[in-house]
């Protein structure tokens, strides 16, 4: 009999692994994902990521569920923004469409963390490296040449720019590198916190109860994030604040946290990026 605490070999962790999002007729995004759905060295990249995130390094959680998270908001980014007048990289440069704006985002939020497989130092580098060597072959039945080298670049770029200072220069990269720091919800540190890893990281992201992206009335979306705690503050100010600074949508986005626990002393009520 298994125990519950016991790890599972591979092949039974990886099984039941399957990304979903809303494509709304993209038939390009929905081949995207029916390959990569189907590939199991993906599934093993974000198991070996996940194990080595939270088993070994304690930290929130980086398996396909997170992948699945920032997949989602990155699409409802990206569609909002859209929707609102600003143009995709990909229209202004090489006169691609959003729908394939959707497939750059789409690929950077699915392996902009696979490098975590290898090592936390330096994650995203070693992303691209894996990325680089697998993506032509999950958008063969996507695109032909040159578009899907164009595509992988693009997405490649993405990776490199949602870290710290990845200074990403495109709209999808940009979108990429919100969307991975809006998955801050305390589901996402639930595993490390309960088992004794209480720093700031955990503490912070455990405070976050919800995260509600919805469409604007002075900028194109509007991020509202509700706190039990205000230790959240970190989370958006240390974690999302930079990331969305360096990002270029900063005019287009806007971000309201407030504290709705009722006993807490609530020394800021409100805080806005």
């Amino acid at each position: 009999m298994h125990s519950p605490d016991a790890p599972l070999p591979p092949r039974e962790a990886i099984a039941d692994v399957r990304v979903r999002v809303p494509t709304r007729g993209n038939r390009r995004l929905e081949r995207l994902l029916e390959a990569v759905n189907a590939d199991d060295q993906v599934k093993a990249w974000w198991h070996v990521s996940a194990v080595n995130a939270s088993r070994r390094l304690g930290m929130s959680d980086h398996s396909w569920v997170h992948i699945q998270i920032v997949l989602n908001i990155g699409l409802r980014l990206a569609r909002l923004l859209f929707r609102r007048g600003v143009t995709p990289s990909l229209t202004t440069d090489y006169g691609m469409s959003a729908r394939d704006a959707e497939v750059v985002i789409a690929a950077g939020c699915l392996f902009h963390c696979v490098g975590m497989s290898i090592h936390r130092e330096d994650h995203e580098r070693y992303s691209l490296f894996l990325t680089a060597d697998k993506l032509g072959e999950l958008l063969a039945a996507s695109y032909d040449e040159p578009e899907r080298t164009v595509i992988a670049s693009e997405a490649l770029h993405a990776i490199i720019g949602h870290r710290r200072r990845g200074d990403p220069f495109t709209v999808e990269a940009g979108i990429v590198r919100v969307a991975d720091a809006l998955d801050m919800a305390r589901g996402r540190s639930r595993v490390p916190f309960e088992s004794g890893h209480q720093n700031i990281h955990s503490l912070s992201a455990y405070a976050i109860e919800e995260v509600k992206i919805v469409a604007g009335r002075d900028r194109a979306v509007r991020v509202e994030i509700s706190m039990s705690n205000s230790a959240g503050i970190f989370q958006v100010d240390e974690l999302l604040a930079t990331k969305l600074r360096g990002s270029g949508l900063e005019e287009h986005i806007e971000v309201i946290a407030r504290i709705e626990a009722e006993h807490e002393q609530r020394l800021l009520p409100v805080f806005r990026i």
